[in-house]
């Protein structure tokens, strides 16, 4: 058996991990689109690294679409298999994936006027709509907790990974030459404090792990709470200033959060009079996803939904679902908060808002997850005097700032925990994936010292034999 690392090697996007059989059956654990990578995005996305009509299953941990991304380029190449998930994840696929083939239409016809323009070829996208919808028939949910047989030599179990709604860390035991083996992927695993979910739950001993490290040598601020830090930061540039406070979010996790957090303020009364934008139909869409499914929550939120039927509205709160809507924020004199959609600023309306707003120094930006240090969102965030936007350089005058304490990745502690009941002499090899190698490199060290003795940090498409 080999395993083949395609994505999120030595980077946080693009996650796809094959397995071959000693049979020849291969079996795809997730398959992610690269994302905040500049020129080099387009280009890894459009070659997987395998044959698409060669893989037999794909097993995905989660919706967020660094994860589930190329699923609709991967049936449209000839994939035919079954995608297993959980009921919640193939419900934010639904949503998802349509909104991803959108943004590539939308991106492809924008560039193809200039492209005409220049005597150029047209682009495709990677996918449509149709392509998604496509995708989408081949769905096979399982709920977290239960064994099943993906293939007569291949059992799963998928476990709460606690990260998003549906998120799931899966688990597989796989016979082969008499033996068997067993291998855990952790998707993107949680916080153990987080303020929605459910804490990451404990799983069975493995012999492989692929173990995500976004967060691998840092640790969250937990001193100041969300609700408090947000408070600061409405305060200082709505009220003082007058400004705008831009806020880019991933729809799904991150806007629930912060519209959590807000409310919270609210029942404290201490949410300033303001106007407050979720101008992302993807988001607004999620949220009310998000709402279906309260048996993830956790036991606090179970609590406040004794009282509070709707922990994720307030006073103040306005949803914007049409363009026209989200153009007229531009026009606006007002000082107000909006969040918008994509949490790497990378796409969507927040690009817009952005734009926008960024000369303006009674603005401020706040940044509240994590950020490939390539994109829109990691360039600000690295404190660039001057960034281009559409083909046009703004000197940032905005104030930017970050909230770390709302990251959906649990940091060093929190990965640590997820694996405290596994006995390293028996885990044969650690693959860290989904983090940046500095960072890898130290929580390597981390691991080497608790006792893992054999931890490896694939490149990308180098393959490894599990033997």
């Amino acid at each position: 058996m080999k395993i083949a690392f395609h994505g999120a090697a030595r980077t946080v996007t693009g996650s796809k991990h094959l397995l071959t059989l000693a049979n020849g059956k291969q079996i795809l654990l997730d398959c992610g689109m690269f994302q905040g990578m500049g020129k080099q995005t387009d280009v890894l996305n459009r070659s997987f690294g395998f044959d698409a009509e060669k893989v037999d299953i794909l097993v995905l941990s989660h919706a967020h679409i660094d994860h589930s991304g190329l699923i609709p380029k991967l049936v449209k190449e000839g994939f035919k298999g079954k995608i297993y998930c959980t009921p919640a994840t193939r419900d934010l696929c639904g949503i998802l994936l349509e909104d991803s083939a959108q943004i590539q239409e939308d991106d492809v016809k924008y560039a193809n006027k200039k492209r005409a323009s220049e005597g150029q070829p047209y682009l495709r996208p990677l996918y449509t709509k149709e392509d998604a919808a496509a995708a989408m028939l081949l769905f096979e949910q399982r709920e977290y907790g239960g064994w099943f047989s993906i293939d007569e030599d291949v059992d799963v179990l998928f476990t709460d990974a606690g990260h998003i709604i549906g998120s799931a860390a899966v688990h597989l035991k796989i016979r082969e030459n008499g033996q068997e083996t067993r291998l855990t992927f952790s998707g993107d695993v949680g916080r153990y404090r987080d303020v929605i979910l459910r804490s990451p739950e404990d799983f069975p001993q493995t012999d492989f792990l692929l173990l995500e490290s976004t967060y691998g040598n840092s640790l969250h601020d937990l001193h100041e709470a969300t609700p408090d830090l947000l408070l600061e930061w409405i305060e200082k540039t709505c009220i003082r200033k007058k400004g705008k406070l831009i806020i880019p979010s991933f729809s799904v996790g991150r806007t629930q959060e912060l519209l959590f957090a807000l409310n919270q303020l609210e029942l404290e009364r201490r949410l300033p009079d303001l106007d407050y934008f979720v101008d992302s139909p993807l988001s607004i869409e999620a949220t009310e996803l998000v709402k279906r499914h309260p048996k993830y929550f956790n036991k606090t939120i179970q609590k406040i939904l004794e009282s509070d039927d709707d922990p994720f509205r307030f006073k103040g709160l306005r949803y914007v679902k049409s363009v026209d809507e989200s153009k007229l924020l531009n026009f606006r004199n007002e000082p107000c908060v909006i969040i918008s959609a994509s949490g790497m600023a990378e796409a969507g309306r927040v690009k817009h808002h952005i734009s926008n707003n960024i000369e303006n120094s009674r603005n401020a930006i706040l940044m509240v997850g994590y950020c490939e240090p390539r994109s829109l969102g990691g360039r600000l965030m690295a404190g660039q005097k001057e960034v281009g936007i559409f083909g046009i350089q703004h000197e940032v005058h905005a104030e930017i700032g970050s909230i770390r304490s709302l990251s959906a990745h649990g940091d060093y502690e929190d990965l640590c925990q997820f694996i405290a009941r596994q006995d390293p002499r028996q885990v044969k090899k650690i693959f860290l994936v989904h983090g940046e190698l500095p960072v890898q490199e130290d929580f390597k060290e981390r691991l080497l010292r608790k006792g893992f003795w054999d931890v490896e940090i694939p490149e990308m498409h180098q393959v490894f034999g599990l033997g």
